[in-house]
């Protein structure tokens, strides 16, 4: 009975240290899974703020005031490209930024977004 009571102690002691290994092993994906599901919300984020601007810029450009326009976008997205046109009595505004992943950039990735407003301001 006294030899099956080391074997016992053996095999415990072989396995002492896998669960470190395993979570040493695992832990990079979920920190790489994490950070692509924050940068995902950031680039949620960032699309709202980009239709909100562009909202903006339409109605401010159709008062008159491209100058403010750009200026207001720029505190609302950032870095961004801003593009304006008439069709008909419509002044629309087209706002463009680049999604940034984790502070990087993405390869070219943008949230761009375009609204409308009656060319009297309104």
């Amino acid at each position: 009975m006294a030899g099956h009571g080391i074997r016992i102690v053996r095999a415990v002691q072989d396995d002492r240290g896998t669960v470190t290994a395993e979570f040493a092993a695992g832990l990079p994906a979920v920190l790489l899974v994490l950070v692509l599901a924050i940068s995902s919300l950031q680039a949620g984020a960032l699309h709202l703020r980009v239709a909100d601007a562009a909202s903006v810029a339409a109605r401010t450009n159709a008062r008159g005031d491209p100058s403010a326009a750009d200026g207001l976008v720029n505190r609302l997205v950032g870095t961004h490209r801003l593009s304006t046109a008439r069709e008909g009595d419509l002044v629309c505004a087209t706002v463009s930024a680049p999604i940034r992943l984790g502070g990087l950039d993405a390869g070219g990735l943008e949230a761009s977004a375009r609204s409308c407003s009656l060319g009297d301001g309104r």
